[in-house]
């Protein structure tokens, strides 16, 4: 298995992220030349008047805004399923395994067809969405150790059964709800969309992500002994439980963030992971990085390509996630000498 060292692949993906930030900053209803953001943007960071007003507010009030959220929520994600297969063990594991989106999904069908926090104005479904999340985690928890503790297999399968619990009472809210629309509004939300991105939703999930991310690094070493085994990693010292709740104390509140601003994005935080792996090893020093930024880039270029394959209608971000993640995931899981955790 061919591995590129991590002092190569981080710069690399690295520029390769600006490039395709740029480009996609370009993509919308109107295509604008890469010359005209570019312009924008140096007038922006380095100062100046923008001599063509309309440009600038299309370029920095809206599009520019959308592609930061894309990549912070592609690195958010990213580094979700790696921190995730690593507390379960399990590389089918992806962000949204506590019921975490399940459980959003319930908070944002309840604001959407009853009005609920309708005081709070465009932070109503965002906020909806959080509490149902971090409502849903808690939950898990708190069943996961009333039944024995954290253990992988308990996890997994309460995050299962209670996400489907979840998704059920979303779609009964759906299904009771006088108003024709909101069913289509729940629906495009579930599936992704960072259409509503803007200057003010940016702060909380970049600040929640390098935070996390951070932490994440933090306690790299300790997250390369898990990989091995609980009974491994209690042998060279790292405190397992603890660890573990640790985990998913992190994990909980960056998936519900990141699902509370742009949606369920599926497939980013399963497959990426796993592209991470065979590009420069299972080592979490090396791994967490290279997720981050091959999340960010691949949930950069997904949602441009939602403003363009089918013109002039935009595609929820989550669909072609799908798309184009299953084939991936098939395909890493047909090379031969891939294996989860393989060091």
């Amino acid at each position: 298995m061919i591995r590129v060292r991590t002092s190569i692949a981080i710069p690399t993906l690295c520029a390769l992220l600006a490039v395709a930030m740029i480009i996609a900053t370009g993509f919308g209803a109107e295509t604008l030349p890469v010359s005209s953001v570019t312009e924008v943007l140096r007038m922006r960071l380095v100062g100046g008047t923008p001599t063509d007003l309309a440009l600038d507010t299309i370029v920095w009030q809206l599009r520019v805004p959308r592609t930061l959220l894309a990549a912070v929520v592609g690195a958010g994600l990213a580094l979700a399923g790696a921190a995730m297969q690593t507390l379960v063990r399990n590389p089918l594991a992806d962000p949204f395994l506590l019921g975490v989106s399940s459980g959003a999904g319930v908070g944002a069908a309840a604001v959407i067809t009853s009005g609920l926090f309708a005081g709070a104005g465009v932070w109503a479904l965002s906020g909806g969405a959080l509490i149902g999340a971090l409502a849903a985690a808690a939950l898990v928890f708190l069943i996961a150790v009333a039944q024995g503790g954290l253990t992988p297999l308990r996890l997994v399968l309460t995050g299962t059964v209670l996400g489907s619990a979840f998704a059920a009472l979303s779609s009964y809210l759906v299904f009771r709800s006088s108003d024709p629309a909101a069913a289509q509004s729940v629906l495009f939300w579930l599936l992704g969309s960072l259409a509503g991105a803007d200057w003010t939703t940016l702060g909380l999930p970049l600040a929640v992500v390098l935070a996390c991310g951070a932490a994440l690094l933090a306690a790299a070493g300790w997250l390369d002994a898990l990989t091995l085994g609980a009974d491994t990693a209690v042998s060279v010292g790292v405190p397992v439980k603890q660890l573990r709740i640790a985990l998913f104390v992190l994990l909980a509140v960056l998936v519900g963030v990141l699902v509370a601003v742009s949606g369920g994005i599926g497939f980013v935080g399963l497959v990426v992971p796993h592209a991470a792996r065979l590009l420069v090893g299972p080592r979490h020093r090396g791994l967490l990085p290279v997720c981050a930024l091959c999340g960010a880039l691949f949930l950069v270029v997904a949602d441009a390509a939602t403003r363009i394959l089918v013109p002039p209608t935009e595609i929820p971000v989550g669909v072609l996630t799908g798309l184009i993640g299953a084939p991936t995931f098939l395909l890493l899981l047909g090379r031969r000498r891939y294996r989860f955790g393989d060091a």
